[in-house]
């Protein structure tokens, strides 16, 4: 059966080469009894490849199952898979079998394979390898010949390595890996959809043919389609049942169209992990060292000034840039003390061991004070100094609110 008459039989609508290959991978792995793996987005249409599989293989008359991991409770999953023998567990008022039993010499198709719990996983892995398996609240062995499909819409390697998915079940089912496209990469496809949609339901509901003007059917072709075929189906039975004007044009199509996100508006990633997840912690550390960065670029300013003889004026004027770099950021904790408030200090070098100022001869060293409790309490008596009291203008010259100055000096003290 060549990849047309796949089309025609399982109502394939499209002609594009991804598409194409999709079909042509499962008409090849169809009469096999090889594990397969579907990968694709919500709606892409995973199902109807399992069924295309299922029906080209020698298993077309066995039975035919599709099991939606996603949907059953993690506590009855190992049931529903695997059967449960009568009292196992409460509410087992009966044993019951499960569906790798029923679908014994069969197919069976596991979506959402992803969500299955660990210990799950643990349990098909054995299945797929030695086909055995045991019923919960049973010793008893039994074998069962079916062949699995799989199909997920996660990234299932990542899901790997996050250790939510066992690796060695994963290399087992992916054995042949199957990618079914999105609808956004195959825009040739969509209008064709779009058009078999419409024939269906004006038939289905018995109402007049929908044509699209140029402009919606450009819409229609260049929209991004997250939900993909589903969407498509959705948008084109709304259109179908809610629409007098039977001729659509941009403008009313856009009416059913989800307004799309930009993707710049999505936080940026860094080494892994978004901008908002960094934790106050990270801010304050960095804080810190940037505050340390400056303490040291200071100091190396106050020993050139020495150095230049203590003009601390003409210094200034020299290099304010260095200055303003340092001292102008509006977020910045410090201030530049007043020139007149300068005190020169015996000649001083720097080392750069231990970013200290010390003292040429044998004096004793200058170990400052980095708490910035302390800090912060030197520079609001500063400001309120400089004010003469007036806690308005002072909590204006710090950069905060004058209710936050007030708090500061309740908790400080400083009354």
């Amino acid at each position: 059966m060549d990849i047309q008459e796949i089309k025609q039989r399982f109502g394939i609508i499209g002609n594009s080469t991804l598409l194409n290959r999709a079909i042509d991978i499962a008409r090849q792995v169809a009469p096999t009894d090889i594990t397969v793996l579907i990968t694709g987005e919500s709606g892409s249409g995973k199902e109807v490849f399992s069924h295309i599989i299922h029906q080209l293989s020698a298993r077309k008359h066995g039975p035919f199952i599709a099991v939606n991991c996603g949907a059953i409770p993690e506590g009855t999953i190992d049931s529903e898979l695997f059967g449960h023998e009568k009292g196992s567990f409460t509410g087992a008022h009966e044993a019951r079998k499960g569906y790798f039993e029923v679908v014994n010499g069969g197919t069976i198709f596991l979506d959402e394979v992803g969500e299955l719990p660990l210990g799950t996983q643990a349990r098909l892995l054995r299945v797929l390898e030695t086909g055995e398996y045991i019923r919960v609240g049973s010793s008893k062995v039994q074998k069962t010949d079916v062949r699995v499909v799989a199909a997920t819409n996660v990234d299932m390697f990542e899901a790997v390595k996050a250790g939510k998915f066992r690796e060695d079940l994963y290399y087992r089912l992916n054995t042949v890996p199957l990618k079914i496209p999105p609808l956004r990469e195959r825009k040739e496809d969509v209008y064709l959809l779009f058009r078999k949609f419409v024939a269906d339901f004006t038939d289905k509901y018995r109402s007049p043919n929908i044509t699209l003007a140029p402009d919606a059917v450009e819409i229609l072709t260049n929209y991004s389609w997250p939900g993909n075929v589903r969407q498509l189906k959705n948008i084109a039975e709304q259109v179908c049942v809610l629409e007098k004007e039977r001729h659509i044009t941009g403008a009313t199509l856009l009416n059913y169209i989800p307004m799309e996100q930009p993707t710049t508006s999505l936080p940026m990633m860094v080494g892994g992990a978004k901008k908002d997840d960094f934790s106050e912690r990270d801010i304050l550390y960095k804080v810190l060292f940037d505050m340390k960065k400056d303490m040291v670029e200071l100091k190396k300013l106050v020993a050139e000034i020495i150095r230049n003889g203590g003009n601390v004026a003409t210094f200034a004027e020299n290099h304010q840039h260095i200055l303003n770099t340092l001292y102008d950021n509006e977020n910045d904790i410090t201030h530049l003390p007043d020139q007149q408030q300068l005190t020169i200090q015996p000649p001083l070098v720097t080392r750069n061991d231990d970013f200290r100022i010390a003292e040429t001869q044998d004096a004793e060293e200058i170990e400052e004070s980095l708490s910035l409790v302390d800090k912060e309490a030197d520079m609001i008596k500063k400001a309120l100094k400089k004010h003469k009291g007036k806690r308005k203008s002072a909590a204006e010259e710090l950069g905060i609110s004058e209710r936050t100055l007030y708090r500061k000096i309740k908790e400080l003290n400083l009354n």
